[in-house]
């Protein structure tokens, strides 16, 4: 008696990895709903759904000039940080894989080495260094932003490491000298064009971890530049609602800039 075909067929195959994927996905954004729920809600206590809606957490939050300010300081941070990064970490992989191919064994090892260190070892070592001294910049956003380059480092070396294997760099640069342009001005306008997707995803892994950074933040700077996540620690004691009001902010808001720049990036 032959035996029974257990194998499923393509069309059941799709069907199932859909099921799958939509589980995934569900189970991922119920926490992102709840909250937004949870801000939204004028009271919620035993009952399923909350009692009333409203949006009053959000005038607050938007209408208090504390986290105004500290929304702006986290985006000024971000926004210097990942300028200065793209600025000397673009150019620094461009000459990796152009002049020197042979340190990119060194430059994989080297770029995890900031992770090697905890975060709360690597904050009382920055204190004791910057605290006086011909540079004293402990407590400023400055220090803040060495710090955070150092993070953004791995993130980025490695996102545009993995768009330049993916093109024939020295061909493109060959046929770019070929036609009279000089090598920075085909790294702008032949290479730069080329790995804009993975420089796009490296600046936007950067920003979603650094503007949600709280550690280097709290030891560093502390209340004396007040970030987003330290305001958000400040606030932990208020109503529920007004903290899923922020969180919410910071979700939505992260989002808003994705697409924004996946729209640019076509």
């Amino acid at each position: 008696m032959p035996s029974a075909d257990l194998t499923l067929n393509p069309p059941s195959m799709a069907r199932y990895h859909k099921i799958m994927l939509s589980l995934i996905v569900i189970l991922l954004l119920l926490p992102i709903i709840a909250t937004l729920l949870y801000s939204f809600s004028t009271r919620w206590g035993a009952t399923v759904l909350p009692d009333g809606l409203t949006l009053q957490w959000y005038l607050k939050l938007w209408q208090d000039p504390r986290f105004l300010a500290a929304f702006g300081r986290s985006l000024f941070i971000c926004f210097v940080t990942l300028a200065i990064s793209t600025l000397v970490i673009l150019p620094l992989v461009f000459a990796v894989f152009y002049y020197f191919p042979r340190l990119k064994g060194l430059m994989e090892i080297l770029i995890i080495l900031p992770f090697a260190v905890p975060p709360v070892v690597s904050s009382v070592g920055l204190l004791q260094l910057f605290a006086d001294g011909p540079l004293p910049i402990a407590g400023t956003p400055w220090i803040l932003i060495g710090t955070y380059f150092t993070i953004t480092l791995p993130f980025m070396y490695r996102a545009l490491a993995n768009s330049l294997n993916g093109v024939p760099l020295k061909d493109l640069l060959d046929a770019a000298h070929l036609l009279g342009a000089g090598t920075f001005k085909a790294f702008l306008l032949v290479v730069v064009p080329n790995i804009r997707k993975g420089l796009l995803v490296s600046l936007l892994i950067a920003f979603s971890f650094l503007f949600g950074e709280f550690v280097f933040a709290n030891i560093l700077v502390g209340t004396r530049y007040e970030t987003l996540q330290i305001y958000l620690y400040n606030m932990r004691q208020t109503s529920g609602h007004f903290t899923s009001a922020l969180v919410a902010s910071y979700f939505i808001f992260t989002l808003i800039l994705t697409l924004i720049a996946t729209r640019l990036s076509r």
